[in-house]
């Protein structure tokens, strides 16, 4: 994996803790998870920002954004008790199978 996929990751995990703490922020009323919020957002637009350098954004932005959408639909089952159900666990199914496939549409060998 190069370094600028590893920033997408990087970008993925910021993505999802700013999600998780902006829930706790209650409405940025809450000190902490309020700064945790917008330091994680600020993180992971300045991470993908650097991947976009030499990466396509065709292939970035919906790989970003799918895998923190992916990451935070789980966490809110798993961790935050959330209600899960068919729809929503196909929901997430397809959001990654689109993440595997601009994966493997962005290596050339889809094409």
């Amino acid at each position: 994996m190069s370094y600028d996929w590893l920033l997408v990751a990087l970008a993925i995990v910021a993505e999802i803790t700013a999600a998780l703490a902006l829930r706790f922020s209650q409405g940025f009323s809450k000190p902490l998870p309020t700064v945790l919020a917008l330091t994680a957002f600020g993180l992971a637009f300045y991470a993908v920002s650097l991947a976009l350098v030499s990466l396509p954004v065709s292939t970035v932005y919906p790989i970003w954004a799918g895998g923190g959408t992916a990451g935070v639909a789980l966490l809110g089952v798993l961790a935050l008790h959330e209600k899960a159900g068919r729809w929503k666990g196909m929901g997430v199914v397809m959001v990654v199978a689109g993440i595997v496939v601009l994966n493997i549409a962005s290596t050339g060998q889809g094409t």
